[in-house]
């Protein structure tokens, strides 16, 4: 940071992403995130969004996951764009952050939960499924967020999972009681 400028002079001078990484700096609050944004700032001077990598909420690299069948996603919005599911590093990473273990052993299972999800709930933000799936194979629940590509964002985005968890049986049931339920499988 340039002596000569004050704190809010510097931060008009990122780009929205930087702003982005600096408040989730903030916010976490540790030592690994400010490292994060300072190798960001430094690297992604002059930058758009594709080339700003090392900012955690721009574009990163993408792993295809699978495919939805966009009739029963209908449920959620009628103005679903691809079929194509992926996932970007920084989700599997805010997964194995957040809810340890469930990446490494059960995502395996992620394109089934998205081909046949049991129940499609209500979600808290538009153009997104709440999706619950009990695996027959292993007997688990689990949780995953997908946001749902529509017409009016950016040609390149894609239905993208959020996050992906395994859930106990309780829980399960007292999501199917409190949330409104949009779809159900057969």
């Amino acid at each position: 940071m340039d002596g000569s400028l004050t704190y809010e002079e510097w931060k008009k001078g990122l780009s929205p992403e930087q702003r982005d990484a600096l408040e989730l700096t903030r916010k976490k609050d540790s030592r690994k995130s400010a490292d994060k944004l300072k190798a960001a700032v430094d690297k992604s001077s002059g930058s758009d969004i594709i080339k700003a990598k090392n900012v955690e909420t721009a574009v990163s690299d993408v792993n295809f996951v699978g495919k939805i069948d966009r009739e029963i996603y209908k449920c959620v919005t009628e103005d679903i764009v691809t079929d194509e599911v992926i996932i970007t590093d920084e989700r599997i990473a805010h997964i194995k952050e957040h809810h340890p273990g469930d990446y490494e052993a059960y995502f395996k299972y992620a394109g089934e939960i998205l081909k046949h999800p049991d129940y499609i709930l209500e979600a808290n933000k538009p153009n997104t499924a709440f999706i619950l799936k009990r695996v027959i194979e292993n007997g688990q629940d689990y949780q995953m967020i997908l946001r749902l590509k529509t017409s009016n964002e950016p040609i390149d985005y894609k239905n993208s999972i959020l996050t992906f968890l395994k859930i106990d049986e309780k829980r399960f049931r007292r999501y199917l009681r409190t949330k409104k339920v949009l779809y159900k499988s057969e």
